[in-house]
C-alpha cells in the first residue's frame, strides 16, 4: 500500500471519530438551548408564586441560564479544530485530545480536554520517556473536515503491525504555515519544555525566559487557559490580567484565549493600563529612560505639594471690623502643614480649611485689643461663603493629568527636580509634556499621581451624589497577572503593574537579550517589589528552541548581539530553509522606494504577512508611502513596536539607524531581525554593515 493511500485511509479513520464528536457536540448544544429555554420558563412561572417560592425559582433560573450560556460559549469557541490529537498506548487504549472534553450520552469519553492531567502525555511524552505512549498523532482539520495527520512513533518496539505511522511530525509542518494578522494557539503542537511551564502550579511567580521564537507568549497564554481550567473559581472570580508592550502586540494576541474558550481575561497594553487614559505616542529612548526611572517619584511627590500656578498668594477677610490677612509665606506654611498629614491632597480639603481657620485665629490673636473668642471666630468664618470660595481656589483638587501637564513649565519642573534631574533631562521632559496627548511612559506617572493625589470626594446635592464617577477600586484584586516582554518594563511601570497584583500570582515572560531598558538592576529591584519581595515563591523555566526563525535568518540575528549576550541566552533555531537573508546596499536618498520595492517582491514570494521594520524616525514617512501599495498583508512598524510580532517575511530598513536610536545598542536590532519566519531582506546605506 502506498504512503498516500495509507494516509488517506488513516484520515478516513480519524474523520469517522471526528464526525461522532461533532454529532455529540450538536446534541450538547441542543441540550444547552433547552436548558436556557427551561430557565426562561421558570422566570415566567415565578411571577405568580409567593415571594419565597418566587425567589427560589428565580435563583434556579439564574443558575440554569448561566450554566447553559457557559456551555454554549464553550461549544461556539471550540468548534474549529475541536479534535487535534490521538494517543495510542501500550495497553492498546486510544485517547483523543481536543480543545474541550466531550462525553457521549453514556458518559464514555470521546475527547479529553488538553488541559486535563490525562492529556499531559500528549505534550510530555518523548522517545526517551514515552510515558506508555506508542504513537502520538496530530490531527489537522479545516472546519469539521480532517485534512491531514502527522505521527510520532515513541516506542517502536511496542508498535503492532496493524499500526501505521504517517508523516514527518506535526511541529515542522505547523512552522511553515503562513502567518496571519493574529497569533494562533499552539494546543496541537505544544512541546515538552513548553508544557512544563504551562502546567506549573499557580502560586507565586512563574518566570518564563527564552530567546526569539521560543513560544514564550503562546506558552503564557496557554498557561492562563490551563489555570482557569484547573482553578476557575479562584482565577475567574477576581479576574486575570494580561499586560503587553503595545496595542499592536495586544491586537496580535487577542484571539488566542477566545479561541480556547476563555473570553473573560482582560488584555491591556502598558499604554492603556489606567482607566480613562490611553497613550497616543511612544517617547524617544532618552525621554522614556528618564520618565521610567525611580527618580521621578521624588519629582511627582514635590509636584503635588506645590501650590498650583493660579492659586491665590494672599488671603484677606474682614471679621468684626478687622482685616485678617495671610500672606504668601503664611499660606505656604499652612499648605506644608496639611501636606505633612497622613491624607492624600485630594482628600485633605477639609483639613486645609480647618488649618486656614487656625491660622486666621492666630492672626487675630496677635492684634492688640482685638477681643474675640476662638470658637466664635472659627464658627463664624467657617460659615462664610467668601471663606469657602477661597478654600476651593486655593486648595484645588487636581487630576493626575493636570499635575503632569503643569510640569511642562521648565522653571516649575526644575524646582520639583532639584538635583535629581540634569538640566538636559529637564528640557527633554518639559518638551515632551508640552506635546498633545500622553506617551506610554506617561501612563505609569499618571498612575503614580493617582495614588499620591488620592480619590477626590464626590459632592452631594439634594441627597444625590454629583460629579464624575470615582476611579476603579479593584486595581489590586486580580487573581493572576501575566506580564509579557517583561524585560522592557521600566521601574515606574513595574510599580504601576505591581499595584494591580497585590494579591495575585504571576506569570512573567521575557528575554534579557531583547531588553530596551538601560538599567536592568533598577528594573529588577522594582520587579521584585511588585511581586511582594524576595520571599515570594519563584519558579523559572528557560525555553531554548527557536521555532520561528529559519537557521539562516537567526544566524544573522545572533551575530549582532554576540558581544552583549551569554552563549546560553541565544536559542537554537531548529528549521533550515536554505534561503539566506538578503542584504542590499541602498542609496540613502532612495530608502523609501527601495523598501517598498523589496516589500512588493516579498509579498509575491510568501502567502502570509510581510513587515517593514524601520527606525522610529522614518516610521511615519514609510507608513504613508506603504498605504499607496494598498496591500492588506503589509505592516509597517518600528523596532520597539515589532516586539512579540512575527511575519512570514521582513524588510529591515537601515539597521545602523535602529542601533543608533536605541538606548541599549544592538538589542532592538536583534528584535527586528528575529521577526521573520521565512525570508528577510535588509536595506542599508552603510557599506560596513553587518
Amino acid at each position: 500500500m502506498s504512503e498516500s493511500s495509507v494516509r488517506e485511509a488513516e484520515i478516513a479513520v480519524e474523520q469517522k471519530h471526528v464526525d461522532l464528536v461533532y454529532a455529540r457536540v450538536a446534541e450538547m448544544r441542543d441540550e444547552a438551548e433547552a436548558m436556557r429555554t427551561r430557565g426562561d420558563e421558570l422566570a415566567h412561572g415565578a411571577r405568580n408564586e409567593a415571594v419565597f417560592e418566587q425567589a427560589a425559582m428565580l435563583f434556579e433560573r439564574d443558575v440554569m441560564v448561566r450554566h447553559a450560556n457557559q456551555i454554549l460559549r464553550s461549544l461556539d469557541a471550540e468548534h474549529e479544530g475541536l479534535v487535534f490529537g490521538r494517543l495510542d498506548s501500550t495497553d492498546h487504549e486510544t485517547m483523543y485530545v481536543g480543545r474541550l472534553g466531550v462525553r457521549d450520552s453514556e458518559f464514555d469519553n470521546l475527547v479529553t480536554d488538553w488541559r486535563a492531567p490525562a492529556a499531559a502525555p500528549f505534550y510530555q511524552a518523548t522517545a526517551e520517556q514515552p510515558m506508555g505512549v506508542v504513537r502520538r498523532r496530530v490531527i489537522r482539520s479545516t472546519g469539521q473536515s480532517v485534512v491531514d495527520i502527522d505521527d510520532d512513533l515513541l516506542m517502536p518496539d511496542a508498535r503492532l503491525e496493524s499500526m501505521p505511522v504517517v508523516g514527518d511530525g506535526a511541529l515542522m509542518a505547523s512552522l511553515t504555515r503562513a502567518r496571519g494578522e493574529s497569533m494562533r494557539d499552539i494546543v496541537a503542537t505544544i512541546q515538552k519544555e513548553q508544557d512544563e511551564a504551562i502546567r506549573a502550579p499557580w502560586r507565586g511567580v512563574t518566570e518564563i525566559t527564552g530567546g526569539p521564537g521560543t513560544g514564550k507568549t503562546a506558552v503564557a497564554l496557554h498557561r492562563v487557559a490551563y489555570l482557569l481550567y484547573r482553578d476557575r473559581r479562584r482565577m475567574g472570580g477576581s479576574g486575570v490580567l494580561v499586560v503587553g508592550p503595545s496595542p499592536a502586540f495586544t491586537s496580535y494576541i487577542s484571539r488566542v484565549l477566545p479561541a480556547m474558550g476563555e473570553d473573560t481575561v482582560e488584555l491591556r497594553s502598558l499604554g492603556d493600563l489606567v482607566d480613562g487614559v490611553k497613550a497616543t505616542r511612544v517617547d524617544p529612548g532618552p525621554v522614556a529612560a528618564v520618565k521610567g526611572s525611580l527618580r521621578m517619584r521624588k519629582v511627582l511627590r514635590k509636584a503635588i505639594r506645590e501650590a498650583p500656578a493660579d492659586a491665590p498668594q494672599e488671603f484677606r477677610i474682614v471679621y468684626k471690623g478687622e482685616v485678617l490677612k495671610l500672606d504668601a509665606r503664611e499660606l505656604q506654611r499652612v499648605r506644608s502643614a496639611v501636606h505633612n498629614g497622613r491624607k492624600p491632597p485630594n482628600q485633605s480639603r477639609v483639613d486645609a480649611a480647618e488649618a486656614l481657620l487656625e491660622a486666621l485665629w492666630r492672626k487675630a490673636e496677635s492684634y492688640d485689643g482685638f477681643q474675640v473668642k476662638r470658637a466664635d471666630l472659627l464658627n463664624d468664618l467657617g460659615e462664610r461663603m467668601d471663606f469657602h470660595r477661597f478654600v476651593v481656589v486655593w486648595w484645588q483638587l487636581p487630576t493626575p493629568a493636570e499635575v503632569l501637564r503643569g510640569l511642562a513649565d521648565r522653571r516649575r519642573l526644575a524646582r520639583m527636580a532639584g538635583r535629581g534631574l540634569t538640566r538636559a533631562e529637564v528640557d527633554l521632559l518639559a518638551d515632551s509634556w508640552a506635546l498633545d496627548g500622553f506617551s506610554t511612559a506617561d501612563v505609569a506617572l499618571l498612575d503614580e499621581l493617582r495614588v499620591l493625589l488620592g480619590k477626590p470626594p464626590r459632592r452631594r446635592r439634594g441627597g444625590q451624589v454629583v460629579g464624575p464617577p470615582p476611579p476603579r477600586e479593584d486595581y489590586d484584586e486580580y487573581a493572576h497577572i501575566v506580564v509579557d516582554e517583561a524585560q522592557d518594563l521600566s521601574p515606574m511601570q513595574w510599580r504601576m503593574v505591581g499595584r494591580r497584583g497585590k494579591y495575585a500570582s504571576w506569570t512573567v515572560v521575557g528575554d534579557p537579550v531583547q531588553s530596551s531598558w538601560p538599567d536592568p538592576a533598577e528594573a529588577r529591584e522594582a520587579q521584585e517589589a511588585a511581586f511582594g519581595g524576595p520571599r515570594t515563591q519563584h519558579r523559572r523555566f528557560a525555553l531554548r528552541t527557536n521555532y520561528r526563525n529559519s537557521a539562516e535568518i537567526f544566524a544573522l540575528a545572533g551575530e549582532v548581539v554576540r558581544d552583549v549576550a551569554e552563549p546560553d541566552q541565544l536559542p537554537i533555531a531548529v528549521r533550515s530553509t536554505g534561503v539566506e537573508p538578503l542584504v542590499q546596499l541602498t542609496d540613502p536618498d532612495d530608502v523609501e522606494s527601495a523598501a517598498l520595492k523589496a516589500a512588493a517582491d516579498l509579498l509575491s514570494q510568501v502567502d502570509g504577512t510581510v513587515g517593514i521594520i524601520t527606525p522610529a524616525g522614518r516610521l511615519d514617512a514609510l507608513r504613508t508611502a506603504a498605504e499607496g501599495l494598498g496591500e492588506e498583508r503589509l505592516r509597517v512598524v518600528d523596532g520597539l513596536e515589532s516586539k512579540g510580532l512575527e511575519y512570514d517575511a521582513v524588510v529591515l530598513v537601515e539597521p545602523t539607524e535602529v542601533v543608533a536610536e536605541s538606548t541599549t545598542g544592538p538589542r532592538t536590532l536583534y528584535v527586528a531581525l528575529t521577526r521573520a519566519t521565512q525570508r528577510l531582506t535588509v536595506l542599508t546605506s552603510d557599506p560596513d554593515w553587518p
